[in-house]
């Protein structure tokens, strides 16, 4: 079977773009990392210090809906979320609350260590795994206020090279939080595919024991000197069926909403968002949305999170369910396939399959 880390082989990226910066020697923006111009007013680019997290409910303005997984109507409901807005929170979701805050500590714990410690466990130039910058940093003219670290399977041999004696507490949280993450991941997949009515034909490989394709990235966005000027990650959308993230208490994520612009997604506690991929948008054949979402940064506050990419296997081929072929707005096109045209065409990637 093909993994993941076989799909990014295939596609080397340059040291620039895999080495960050060392955030905790600066006190000023360097230009490398400056996306606009002091006289920029982009108002939802930054996050200031006092934000209220529940002003966006009391103000009017639009937040991502929150769907209790107990509900009855769930599934109905995370249809229309993922038709008008490609995402949605996620309550009773039936993970460890515990085992999520034990993650965001370890998470925390890894991005603490001096630079030259966390360096040990770069990720190669065509490797899945390990320590670096955003994996789309080379589609964009400046880089972005980030550090992440990729776990594809198990995490132990990165941590070995981060704690040499010292890694099985790690490696224990992660595996405990990825068994919970790709069992909803599952519950979830078939909720969608069953309100799709994808034929049973068609999703065979959910489930089964070469179905967990999923990764996790543990997210640290430092503080920024100057927020309004940094971008902690730059607009897209992920390669993925879909993302299940949890976010720190401090705010930074945002979805793009037609008629709205960018929405913050206020964090919760006790809810997990999920937001729609490439993969389902294909199909979907774009009857869900494709969650194109950001980051921005603070001041005084460092942001954390942790998501998880669900994806069908690498050999599986993904098309639009249509009734009749004409309809398909994209064309067939194998998993590691699409990882492929993503990785050199980036935000091309969906118009270079489709139909139209």
């Amino acid at each position: 079977m093909a993994t993941l880390s076989e799909a990014y082989r295939e596609h080397p990226l340059h040291l620039r773009h895999i080495i960050p910066l060392d955030f905790s020697s600066l006190s000023t923006l360097p230009d490398s990392h400056a996306w606009f111009q002091p006289h920029d007013h982009d108002h939802n680019n930054h996050q200031d210090d006092d934000d209220d997290h529940g002003h966006d409910r009391d103000g009017g303005i639009p937040s991502i809906p929150i769907i209790d997984l107990a509900d009855p109507n769930a599934m109905e409901l995370m249809g229309m979320a993922c038709e008008n807005w490609g995402a949605f929170q996620l309550k009773n979701h039936g993970v460890s609350v515990s085992d999520i805050e034990e993650v965001e500590k370890e998470a925390k714990r890894f991005f603490d260590l001096p630079t030259e410690q966390k360096l040990k466990a770069l990720r190669s130039p065509g490797g899945a795994t390990g320590y670096g910058r955003a994996r789309i940093s080379p589609f964009f003219p400046k880089f972005m206020w980030h550090e992440g670290f990729t776990i594809v399977g198990s995490p132990s041999s990165d941590a070995k090279k981060i704690w040499p004696n010292h890694y099985q507490t790690f490696c224990d949280k992660i595996e405990i939080f990825q068994k919970q993450m790709n069992a909803l991941s599952e519950k979830l997949t078939r909720m969608m595919f069953n309100l799709l009515e994808i034929p049973e034909e068609e999703k065979k490989w959910v489930g089964s024991t070469n179905s967990n394709n999923g990764a996790i990235q543990l997210n640290f966005y430092p503080c920024c000197p100057e927020p309004n000027r940094a971008m902690g990650l730059a607009p897209h959308t992920d390669t993925s069926l879909f993302t299940i993230l949890h976010q720190s208490e401090t705010n930074g994520l945002q979805i793009f909403k037609e008629g709205n612009g960018w929405v913050q997604v206020n964090p919760n506690p006790n809810s997990l968002i999920v937001h729609t991929g490439d993969f389902l948008h294909i199909i979907s054949n774009a009857r869900f949305k494709c969650a194109l979402h950001r980051v921005v940064v603070n001041r005084n506050k460092k942001r954390y999170s942790v998501a998880y990419f669900h994806n069908p296997p690498l050999d599986y081929v993904v098309s639009p369910l249509v009734v009749n072929s004409n309809d398909a707005r994209f064309r067939r096109v194998g998993v590691k396939e699409y990882f492929g045209i993503k990785a050199k065409n980036f935000g091309e990637a969906l118009s270079l399959i489709s139909t139209s």
